[in-house]
């Protein structure tokens, strides 16, 4: 902290005061990306702060971490985004603290009044108090995270040719998954993917029979918060591409390159991805009684502060009951981006004088790909599988990108892929480092 304020102590944030209402944005996620492009910068001023001069979509993450898309084809320049919007600014900086009674917001170039905040922060992991996983496994929650991954599975391939000791190869080529949830899963059908189909071409010094991949999941089954009937036939395409699939097992620690379980099953292997948990990631300036399981931050129908109207938490920062989920909306990339929606729509009914809804979010089905034609989705009464799934995931997941260009890109690496089985280039730019890990 004390470099950061050391490096920035002569920077100056400079927005211009203003008579129109100042909203504040933290996070050009889901939600805070669809807020500042539909909001209308003609009744407000719109100051947007974010770590990341980008907008990412995480939903792919999984791809480039298996070499099967290039970083820049899941991520889109803030700026670029906004430049036509009036009344816009965007700051690159990391917001630390919230002064509510002040109306401030507290960051590494200075500090902002405001008179709407917007905190769509979006989620951290959650390692459940695992030291061990914590310090030693490979998260997935950034662009940075799924390139150090890359880079730790393609290099431990180089140095496996090197080793003469069996169990070393098999440790380095082995990765162990945990977490069956969307993420985990598409992870583990995408590395088998590769090794089944890739690597043995660009390995040929290499006996890919010998690499194992583990998913490991807590839960009874695969993929919990969708159908069962979905989760049975996800369990039935991963174990069609030979991967090892543990329900009923949790991680106690790993340590020495071998993973341990509750279950007293052991595995060994250098590479772990943690995909198991969530937690809500925001400033400080919060009180404990207004926190949720989880971390995130308690909000009413309007996905405000109870006690405070001019904050709003949107996404997998907010925690908001409903009488279909009483556990609260799930941490999903659809709610966050309803939200986003919708508060900039009651953000410009405002302006007008109308009168303000309360937010309602539609459930429009929830999709997990596995493989090649390997899909899985559920829309309500309906639930799809195979290849029809497949094709509805690609296509969902295209219109969803951010950018024509993107769009465009993904399509053609994706038919490409298809055809040739040949995804990414594999290149090694962005050498692992554990010491980068915890750098964005």
């Amino acid at each position: 902290m004390e470099e950061s304020v050391t490096l920035y102590k002569n920077f100056q944030m400079n927005i211009p005061e203003t008579d129109l209402p100042r909203v504040v944005v933290i996070g050009a996620g889901f939600a805070g990306l669809k807020l500042a492009r539909q909001i209308n910068t003609h009744h407000y001023q719109l100051v947007l702060f974010d770590k990341n001069n980008y907008h990412t979509f995480q939903p792919l993450l999984y791809q480039v971490a298996s070499a099967g898309l290039e970083p820049d084809s899941i991520a889109y320049p803030v700026r670029k985004t906004l430049r036509r919007k009036k009344n816009m600014y965007f700051r690159l900086t990391e917001v630390n603290k919230v002064d509510r009674e002040q109306k401030k917001v507290f960051t590494e170039i200075g500090d902002l009044r405001y008179d709407y905040l917007v905190i769509a922060t979006g989620a951290t992991n959650n390692f459940f108090g695992i030291d061990a996983m914590e310090k030693n496994s490979m998260p997935m929650k950034s662009l940075t995270e799924a390139l150090d991954l890359r880079s730790k599975m393609l290099e431990n391939y180089e140095r496996a040719i090197y080793t003469q000791d069996l169990n070393e190869r098999i440790r380095l080529m082995n990765v162990v998954i945990v977490g069956a949830g969307p993420t985990g899963v598409e992870l583990a059908g995408a590395i088998a993917e590769l090794r089944n189909k890739i690597l043995p071409k660009d390995f040929p010094d290499l006996d890919f029979r010998q690499m194992s991949i583990h998913l490991i999941e807590a839960a009874p089954r695969v993929l919990v918060a969708m159908s069962e009937k979905s989760s049975k036939r996800a369990l039935k395409y991963l174990k069609k591409l030979n991967v090892n699939v543990h329900l009923d097992t949790a991680v106690k620690d790993y340590k020495n390159g071998v993973v341990t379980t509750n279950q007293e099953r052991e595995f060994l292997a250098d590479t772990v991805i943690w995909a198991a948990g969530v937690a809500g990631d925001h400033p400080e300036g919060f009180h404990t009684d207004e926190l949720a399981k989880g971390n995130r931050i308690k909000v009413n129908s309007y996905c405000q502060v109870p006690d405070d109207e001019q904050v709003y938490i949107l996404g997998d920062s907010a925690y908001l009951e409903t009488e279909e989920y009483p556990k609260g909306l799930p941490m999903l990339g659809s709610v966050a981006m309803q939200a986003g929606a919708y508060l900039a729509k009651q953000f410009n009914r405002k302006a007008k004088g109308k009168e303000i809804k309360p937010f309602q979010y539609v459930d429009k089905g929830t999709m997990a790909t596995i493989g090649r034609n390997l899909a899985v989705a559920d829309f309500k009464r309906y639930k799809l599988g195979g290849a029809f799934a497949w094709i509805t995931w690609m296509f969902v997941h295209l219109m969803l990108l951010v950018g024509f260009r993107n769009r465009v890109i993904v399509f053609i690496n994706w038919t490409w892929n298809y055809f040739r089985y040949n995804n990414g280039l594999r290149l090694i730019v962005r050498p692992f480092r554990k010491k980068n890990k915890s750098k964005e």
